[in-house]
């Protein structure tokens, strides 16, 4: 039982810091024109 001290919080900061990483990444536009990328790798054969 004294785990889950240890656990619960530990979980909540990992869940919070991918949720950090995730708005990191769209504010930052890691996710902007996806498609484009793909047609180009097919264009540029």
């Amino acid at each position: 039982m004294d785990i889950l001290y240890l656990l619960v919080p530990l979980s909540v900061v990992l869940v919070l810091l991918i949720l950090l990483a995730l708005w990191w990444a769209v504010y930052r536009g890691q996710f902007e024109g996806v498609e484009q990328e793909g047609e180009r790798i097919l264009r540029d054969g």
